[in-house]
């Protein structure tokens, strides 16, 4: 693709004050899109608000339980890239309030797809699946072609969305490819519950950060700028490429590392010799997670731009001016 492709293009953003869509709209502004952003909520420390980026697009209040709002939106302002990207993401809240997750992450997702549907100008759909919509796995990494069998709410949310998306496409025509990604990490992410800005955050305050599990779940993390990125070399292909249509694609580093080694990793890299707190309070979570990124490679010619230690580097540069 030219670097040209974005230039003027009318974008359509779900999630834009989120820690993706924040950086989503920062590169895409940065590229000349035309980006239109549907927006819940005020989060007033959000990257989509502190960098003003809400001076810089359409702004379209209200949510994805209302279908008639995502058509107009979609036909007043003839969107041609739609990047999906809004949910309820924090694991512990879909084990508290299971129905409100399914209501944003499965409902919100129809509501979308059919607004798309019905939208002529759309020609690039890319929806955030997870990780977590493969659920437990017996044989790891993660391969696009495994069944989706997420058990607890979050993970189901996130298969039943995953799926949809794939139905549409298949059944409807509907131009959308899937993106599952490990955890994303970076500056802008204010669910403090999450282990990296948590971490960081305590280190700042000089407080022992908190390990909510026993520390020995294996993840992948991502860090959001190539998450940006890789949505956006995404789309490019789809829109030039509808053999991609209802594709799905990891994006990964493809590490593995235990929740208590990147919290170590952190405290070394702040020069920290606090303790963490392990709490051995979490439960319905997936132990062990890791993707394999080869298709994407392959079929993209993607590849990050960051290695962890770089990306938790520029991360914690982020909360630093941010939190001091």
């Amino acid at each position: 693709m030219t670097n040209n492709f974005w230039r003027d293009r009318s974008v359509f953003i779900t999630g834009a004050t989120g820690l993706l869509g924040g950086w989503l709209t920062r590169h895409l502004l940065a590229k000349g899109a035309s980006v239109t952003a549907l927006v819940r909520d005020s989060v007033p420390q959000s990257e989509f608000e502190r960098c003003k980026m809400r001076k810089q697009v359409n702004v379209v209040r209200g949510d994805l339980s209302k279908p008639q709002l995502l058509e107009r939106a979609l036909g007043e302002y003839e969107v041609e890239a739609v990047f999906h990207l809004a949910a309820q993401t924090i694991v512990g809240i879909a084990n508290r309030n299971p129905i409100s997750t399914f209501e944003s992450n499965v409902r919100g997702t129809w509501n979308l797809l059919e607004a798309c549907r019905r939208a002529p100008t759309v020609s690039a759909v890319v929806m955030a699946s997870s990780d977590k919509a493969y659920g437990d796995q017996t044989v790891l990494p993660y391969t696009e072609d495994m069944p989706l069998q997420g058990r607890h709410p979050y993970d189901v949310s996130k298969s039943c969305a995953d799926m949809i998306a794939q139905s549409y496409a298949t059944t409807f025509g509907v131009p959308v490819a899937i993106t599952r990604c490990g955890n994303f990490y970076g500056g802008g992410d204010l669910n403090w519950n999450r282990v990296v800005p948590g971490t960081i955050r305590s280190v700042l305050r000089g407080q022992r950060p908190i390990i909510r599990s026993d520390g020995k779940y294996i993840r992948d993390y991502f860090y959001i700028e190539d998450g940006a990125a890789a949505y956006m070399l995404l789309a490019e292909r789809l829109t030039a490429d509808k053999k991609l249509i209802g594709a799905a694609f990891n994006f990964s580093n493809e590490i593995q590392i235990t929740v208590l080694d990147l919290v170590n990793t952190i405290l070394k890299r702040m020069g920290s010799d606090l303790k963490p707190e392990i709490m051995n309070e979490a439960r319905h979570e997936i132990l062990h997670q890791y993707l394999s990124a080869e298709r994407a490679r392959k079929e993209l010619n993607w590849h990050p731009q960051f290695t962890l230690e770089q990306g938790l580097e520029r991360t914690i540069a982020w909360y630093k001016e941010v939190l001091q």
